[in-house]
């Protein structure tokens, strides 16, 4: 995937952001061979499992829309347990107010790259029960219009995550991320929001990680506001402060 910049994010630890101009080469991890590959252009099937919403096959893609009789947005998720990895794939508004990739720890939420229309966030996640809060790693304002594919990258090596859409790129450490990794997921939020060309591989660390690292603006300084209608107690997530 190419990329443009480098854009800045929080993260338990630290958070990076930069603006570069290059070629395509390995951030955070170097792919290796290949766990599981789907172009989502047959009807979902195992061993594939919708938890919630409806999921079907329209003009070659995934689907995925809420059932407002679920009372939660849709699920569909890929009962895998994951090594490091890259895991990519392709996503288009058609409607939909929401969509993400979620990972899961063995009893909770681990880490998701959350997006609507808006805004973009690469997130540890928190726990069910509320205790343990989600924190934001970044938060980018974003414009993006019905019809038109994104791509999703996320790479998780060690206690690390690196989120990208499109150009837009951040990272973040925690210590949950070293748990056992668990049932990759598509999310969405009303109607509707198309799937395609997913792949997962295997991944290991970059030799060049922590000059990549090093070179990378301090934490927090371009964490975009939530829109002002979501209001402070729609944020889902705190910021971390600009120290590392």
């Amino acid at each position: 995937m190419k990329y443009m910049r480098y854009l800045t994010l929080a993260s338990c630890a630290l958070g990076v952001a930069v603006s570069v101009n290059a070629v395509e080469k390995p951030l955070l991890a170097i792919p290796g061979k290949v766990i599981y590959e789907n172009k989502l252009d047959a009807a979902p099937a195992a061993p594939w499992k919708a938890a919630k919403g409806s999921w079907e096959l329209v003009d070659g893609a995934w689907r995925g829309s809420e059932k407002p009789e679920d009372q939660h947005g849709a699920v569909t998720r890929l009962p895998n347990k994951l090594p490091d990895c890259i895991i990519e794939y392709e996503f288009r508004f058609e409607g939909g107010k929401s969509t993400g990739l979620s990972i899961n720890a063995i009893k909770e939420h681990m880490a998701r790259i959350m997006i609507t229309p808006q805004w973009v966030s690469v997130q540890r996640d928190g726990s069910h029960d509320g205790a343990q809060k989600p924190v934001v790693f970044a938060r980018f304002a974003v414009n993006f219009t019905t019809g038109v594919w994104h791509k999703v990258r996320m790479e998780m090596v060690g206690d690390t995550i690196l989120g990208q859409v499109d150009e837009l790129i951040a990272w973040g450490r925690d210590d949950l991320f070293k748990q056992d990794r668990m049932v990759p997921g598509f999310t969405v939020g009303g109607q509707s929001v198309d799937f395609r060309n997913l792949s997962i591989r295997e991944a290991a660390l970059n030799p060049d990680w922590d000059g990549v690292r090093a070179a990378l603006p301090k934490p927090g300084e371009k964490i975009a506001p939530l829109p002002a209608r979501l209001g402070a107690a729609k944020a889902g997530a705190k910021a971390l402060p600009k120290t590392e």
